[in-house]
C-alpha cells in the first residue's frame, strides 16, 4: 500500500493542509523508525510503522483546525476516531487502530466520560508495540511547528491536559524505547 495514495484521496496535494500533514506524518514517521531500529528485539513490523505512521492523522480535514487548513465540522480531539472510519473504510483494520488510538498517549473510556468528550466511548489506548511507537513518536512534533521537535519537558507539559495518567504511559514509553 501507498499511503500517499490515501492521503491525495481525501486532501489536494497542493493544499495548505496536505502540505502541513505531509510534513508531520514524515517526521513521525522518520522518528518512529529510528525508535523500532533501535529495538530489533521487538520484532517490529516496519513496514506497517512507516504506512501507519503516514497515516495517523488522515481525519484532520473532517475537524475544525483553520490554524492547519482544516474546515471540517468536528472537534480536533475527534480526528484519531474519525480517520479510523476512513481506514476502516479503505479495508485497513490495523492502520485504523493507530488513527483511533493516538490522539494525547491515548485517552481511556473514563477518561471520555469523565471530560464528557465528543468520542465513542471506549478505550482508545495504544495497545501494540507499533501503535505505541507511533504515538510516542507523535508527540514530538506539532502540526503549527513543522520539523522542530519538542523536548521531553513540553511533551509532558502538553500532556498535562489529559491528566496524569497520559504522562505516566508517555514516560513508561520513554523508558521502553530509549
Amino acid at each position: 500500500m501507498n499511503p500517499n495514495d490515501i492521503l491525495t484521496k481525501y486532501y489536494k496535494a497542493d493544499s495548505e493542509a496536505y502540505r502541513i500533514l505531509f510534513s508531520h506524518s514524515e517526521d513521525v514517521a522518520r522518528k518512529a523508525l529510528q525508535i523500532a531500529r533501535l529495538h530489533p528485539e521487538m520484532n517490529l513490523d516496519l513496514a506497517f510503522i512507516e504506512e501507519a505512521a503516514m497515516l495517523h492523522d488522515v481525519g484532520v480535514f473532517l475537524c475544525n483546525a483553520p490554524s492547519i487548513d482544516c474546515h471540517g465540522e468536528a472537534e480536533y480531539i475527534c480526528h484519531g476516531y474519525l480517520g479510523a472510519d476512513l481506514m476502516r473504510s479503505e479495508g485497513y483494520p490495523r492502520h485504523a487502530l493507530v488513527c483511533e488510538r493516538h490522539t494525547g498517549a491515548g485517552i481511556t473510556r473514563e477518561e471520555i466520560e469523565t471530560r464528557n468528550l465528543p468520542l465513542p466511548h471506549h478505550d482508545m489506548l495504544p495497545l501494540s508495540l507499533e501503535e505505541q511507537i507511533i504515538c510516542y513518536a507523535d508527540k514530538f512534533f506539532s502540526k503549527t511547528n513543522l520539523g522542530k521537535e519538542k523536548s521531553i519537558e513540553k511533551i509532558k507539559s502538553g500532556l498535562a491536559k489529559y491528566g496524569e495518567p497520559s504522562i505516566a504511559r508517555f514516560t513508561h514509553w520513554q523508558s521502553l524505547f530509549q
